[in-house]
């Protein structure tokens, strides 16, 4: 597993209304892109494991979109080729915030 020291990024702080992106949104892709580890991609079916050390009231399922659109464009990937998606939420104390995913290949 690869730890990313930057606390995910919900939906609701990324879109103002139904349209138009934040300027957290655009600071937090860069931010995100510059301390993702450099790693080889697997070409076909993937599989993703995504830990999250969030907060009680944080929702699990928030900051999947927007990582899954920054690593599509880091590690040059489609999503629609992700088949398994594997997702843990451990609770930290606001301010400790950070997350943890592997991408692996599928296997049927």
């Amino acid at each position: 597993m690869y730890r990313v020291n930057l606390k995910p990024m919900s939906v609701n702080d990324a879109w103002q209304g139904r349209r138009f992106k934040t300027k957290n949104y655009y600071k937090y892709c860069k931010d995100l892109s510059f301390v993702l580890p450099k790693i080889k991609v697997h070409d076909g079916s993937l599989e993703i494991h995504f830990i999250f050390w969030i907060t009680s009231c944080s929702d699990i399922d928030n900051p999947i979109k927007l990582i899954m659109d920054i690593f599509q464009k880091k590690y040059h990937f489609d999503d629609k080729n992700v088949m398994k998606l594997i997702v843990e939420k451990k609770i930290v104390k606001k301010g400790s915030e950070y997350f943890e995913f592997k991408i692996i290949p599928y296997k049927f």
